[in-house]
């Protein structure tokens, strides 16, 4: 079975193409060039603004001119990972997908559902005419997953609906209403580089086979990172020897917890084979500690050519020293919402730069704006402590839930009927752009639903299949059950 094969097919036709069109995070243009070409086939009204966000407008059908405006919003581009040893262009190349069971998933890459399924949905929408809905505006965010951008850059008079369903939300049936802030907090070491020593032994550290996953949605899973395991066992070895740090690398993106690091060290050449067992010793350790989430870890040595230079000793100590005592997980739970994740922080990535420093990147997510702030001080305390320079970025708002909201009492009601059961209202530890929408736009009353996927931002990322269908016929029952004006 191929993906055009399955129900509802409008929405996985646009799905298919839209995973034809190369769209990395900052470089959104040929999607951008992709929905232009749709609008003018399909005769939509369509505007962009300076960020290159996209809204397409589209009439009332008969009988429903009296509705109020809808905004429906997706962000075009996508988390692009993929596992090592894999070549895959995310600039040029398409993503190839692959139906297994009620599952959709890409091979040995994300598949970019998150939030693609959401876009391809608001296409089905403008370009079918036979659903029932009244006036509706279709919003295409740039750059949600590395910045949010195209969400902050939002002009006020863009849009003119005054409700809005946000459509990137990961589990079917469940209506979220809140989300959690973020902000980011980067630490940079400036270290000398010093010639190595021919008498030490030079060995690669990899951590590797982790699942990886959304830093919001998935922090309280207690998903193995890459970073915070190596780091361990790197401490355990400065302790025992003068080991000599020549480079450390993990993770990548700010929002994904990290799947693979590595690290080259010299030892000495007598603690080899005591080295090796210390290895074996810790990965009998991580594999029991991991068995019931992320039972792939691996851990692996190998000799290497000996590195031109090292990382200074003073500064090396530094780094493993802060990088063991960062905080990375759950920091605290909501007392509000029972199961919500109010507090977390994510080691997200370490970069050994040709400049002479290593950059590591964190990003911490709250529900409560004081609590955002105080763990990102936390983690720059940390950082502050070992001598290196500590940035924060612009961070975004959370979004508080509405229990008066008019919208979420449609589409609890829309999902009891079609399906004879209660819908779950919630709110995400994950950020959505809701926030930012409503610094310029107060008045939207908002809500976040979609299909069920799993494993976001990493090659294992998944959708359910046949939560699509069920999800679709949500959205189209909302369209149509909205009360008018």
């Amino acid at each position: 079975m191929k993906i055009t094969d399955l129900n509802p097919k409008i929405v996985w036709k646009f799905f298919h193409e839209i995973t034809q069109v190369p769209r990395p995070s900052k470089k959104e243009g040929k999607i951008i060039q992709y929905l232009e070409a749709f609008a003018k086939e399909h005769t939509i009204a369509i505007k962009k603004d300076e960020a290159g966000n996209i809204l397409m407008s589209k009439p009332a059908t008969p009988g429903y001119e009296k509705l109020p405006t809808v905004i429906l919003q997706s962000h075009v581009d996508m988390v692009c990972e993929k596992n090592s040893g894999t070549e895959h262009d995310f600039d040029n190349d398409p993503i190839e997908t692959i139906v297994d069971g009620d599952w959709l998933k890409a091979k040995d890459t994300t598949l970019g559902a998150d939030n693609g399924v959401g876009v391809a949905a608001e296409l089905a929408i403008l370009a079918s005419d036979d659903i029932e809905h009244g006036p509706i505006e279709c919003l295409f965010t740039i750059d949600e997953e590395t910045g949010l951008t195209g969400a902050k850059e939002l002009k006020a008079g863009f849009m003119t609906g005054e409700i809005l369903l946000n459509l990137d939300s990961e589990d079917e049936g469940e209506i979220f209403i809140g989300c959690a802030g973020g902000k980011d907090t980067q630490a940079l070491f400036s270290f000398t580089p010093t010639p190595t020593d021919p008498s030490l032994h030079y060995v690669r550290i990899d951590v590797k086979g982790l699942n990886g996953g959304h830093s919001g949605g998935e922090i309280h899973k207690g998903l193995g990172n890459a970073n915070k395991i190596l780091v361990r066992f790197l401490y355990l070895l400065k302790k025992k020897y003068d080991i000599v740090l020549c480079e450390i690398n993990g993770g990548n993106l700010r929002n994904a917890i990290a799947r693979e690091a590595y690290a080259v060290v010299g030892i000495p050449e007598s603690a080899k084979e005591d080295v090796r067992i210390m290895l074996n010793q810790f990965t009998a350790d991580v594999e029991n500690e991991l068995k019931h989430i992320d039972k792939n870890v691996k851990l692996l040595l190998e000799s290497v050519p000996r590195p031109e230079k090292a990382i200074d000793n003073v500064t090396a100590e530094k780094i493993i020293f802060a990088l063991q005592a960062c905080p990375h997980g759950v920091i605290g739970m909501s007392h509000e919402i029972e199961g919500l994740v109010e507090t977390s922080t994510n080691l997200a990535s370490v970069k050994t730069l040709p400049d002479n420093t290593v950059l590591v990147g964190t990003s911490q997510r709250s529900s409560i704006e004081s609590y955002k702030l105080a763990v990102a001080n936390q983690v720059a305390a940390t950082f502050l402590l070992a001598g290196a320079k500590v940035t924060h970025g612009d961070g975004y708002p959370g979004w508080a839930p509405n229990s008066d909201s008019l919208i979420m009492k449609v589409a609890q009601e829309s999902y009891k009927r079609l399906f004879g059961k209660e819908a779950a209202i919630k709110a995400i530890h994950a950020g959505l752009e809701c926030g930012l929408f409503l610094e310029k736009y107060p008045y939207l009353d908002m809500i976040s639903f979609g299909p069920t996927l799993r494993d976001v931002h990493s090659p294992n990322e998944r959708i359910q299949i046949s939560t699509v269908d069920l999800w679709w016929k949500h959205l189209l029952d909302v369209l149509k059950s909205i009360p008018a004006k």
